[in-house]
């Protein structure tokens, strides 16, 4: 299989892979501050909705309400369906459509790192949710890991998907480091990664820091890459030219699939 990126049907693509086996893991990016599908909306932030999983994944939830829940339509994509919500970080870009989403569904868990304020897990469990705080590596699913807390001043977990093709490694913002975030993936299942996606935070990085890491990241071994949301341009372009073909442009309605 490869992910092409020159598959598109009205603004929509989807990447996947026909071995035959399984259903197929699916990926849809919600909130974004790029635009993949024409008439999404995007805005500072990120959210991506997971299915295919043993139970159905919202990681994330954006800036703004109303912004994710116009997207949610446009894409028509059945959020009922979600029975986890994941919070990469306490950062109102990651955060902000949680209220909103647990006001019309609130029979879900609720994970999030540890360190959140008492006020936030009062708050959602005043809504009807389920809160789990996180401090170490778990699995929250059939083959879906969260990091546990990593970092320093900003805590931040991000999400693993164990896939036959390899890992799936989902990131918020990458404050402690995507080289970090992707060893200790490894470290945690020792596998080769077949995609990462989601923001680097290279955005205040200079070009050689950058550089460095995104050569990292390709010493890694990871076959499939998308950065996005506070990567920045100039680092965005990098992980382009590294990757080539095997790189997944990212945005508001794009849709990854593989089929185990």
């Amino acid at each position: 299989m490869s992910i092409d990126d020159n598959d598109q049907e009205e603004g929509k693509q989807k990447e996947s892979e026909e071995s035959g086996y399984g259903t197929p893991l699916k990926m849809t990016i919600l909130y974004d501050n790029y635009v993949f599908q024409e008439g999404t909306k995007p805005n500072w932030g990120f959210s991506c909705f997971i299915e295919g999983t043993e139970k159905t994944i919202l990681f994330d939830t954006g800036t703004q309400g109303d912004i994710l829940w116009y997207n949610i339509g446009k894409l028509d994509v059945d959020i009922s369906k979600v029975e986890q919500i994941v919070l990469s970080h306490n950062h109102g870009d990651h955060t902000g459509g949680l209220a909103s989403v647990l006001e019309k569904y609130h029979d879900v868990n609720v994970y999030f790192p540890h360190s959140f304020p008492e006020s936030f897990k009062k708050d959602v469990e005043k809504s009807g949710a389920r809160t789990v705080p996180v401090n170490d590596p778990v699995e929250i699913c059939k083959d879906v890991y969260l990091t546990g807390e990593m970092g320093t001043s900003i805590k931040e977990q991000s999400l693993i998907i164990d896939t036959q093709k390899g890992l799936v490694v989902i990131t918020g913002c990458s404050h402690q480091g995507i080289v970090n975030i992707l060893k200790k993936a490894k470290e945690m299942l020792p596998k080769d990664i077949y995609l990462v996606f989601g923001g680097f935070h290279l955005l205040r990085h200079s070009e050689k820091a950058a550089r460095e890491v995104v050569d990292t990241v390709k010493e890694l071994g990871v076959k499939y890459c998308g950065a996005t949301h506070c990567t920045g341009d100039e680092a965005i372009a990098m992980f382009q030219k590294a990757f080539g073909e095997n790189y997944v442009k990212m945005g508001t309605g794009k849709v990854i699939e593989i089929n185990e």
